[in-house]
């Protein structure tokens, strides 16, 4: 089974014994072939291991993302989500991420890429949306009723399900 975490440990152990071997007195090249990684790489590590020591090449624990919307706004937001795309001057009641970014800069002033929306939604509990495209001039008792009588009929005369 494959587990990101254990990959990212024995990187941070590759680029730390490649550290020490170097204070030992190896050559870079060396480094590589027992480390089974390129001559660029260690020449990387050795760089950051100048600037920041042994450190600079231990792994950093990832980024937590900042909201930029007070948790006030962000109820306000829910409320003005809830009331649909067309209240707000939309033609369709449907959310993008660029009509809620559009928004949220309209509401708040706060700008959101379009492409962070996804993860602001996924923060408060929405999920992503697609609307179910069908024309306009659809007649469902009509599709029922074909579904009903027709293809039964082609059912039961078609050789292909025998």
């Amino acid at each position: 089974m494959y587990n990101k975490s254990m990959d990212k440990k024995i990187a941070e152990w590759k680029r730390v014994r490649a550290w020490e071997l170097k204070q030992e007195g190896w050559k870079q090249n060396d480094i590589a072939k027992t480390l089974k990684v390129t001559k660029s790489a260690v020449s990387q590590w050795m760089k950051r291991g100048r600037e920041g020591g042994v450190e600079a090449l231990k792994t950093k624990p990832p980024r937590q993302y900042k909201r930029k919307l007070t948790d006030e706004q962000i109820r306000q937001l829910i409320e003005d989500l809830k009331k649909g795309a067309e209240a707000f001057g939309y033609k369709g009641n449907v959310w993008t991420g660029k009509r809620i970014s559009d928004l949220i800069m309209r509401e708040f002033g706060v700008f959101y890429h379009w492409h962070s929306i996804a993860r602001l939604m996924r923060q408060i509990g929405w999920s992503s949306q697609k609307p179910i495209q069908r024309a306009n001039q659809r007649n469902e008792e009509a599709i029922n009723e074909w579904a009903k009588d027709k293809w039964k009929d082609i059912m039961s005369t078609s050789k292909i399900f025998d």
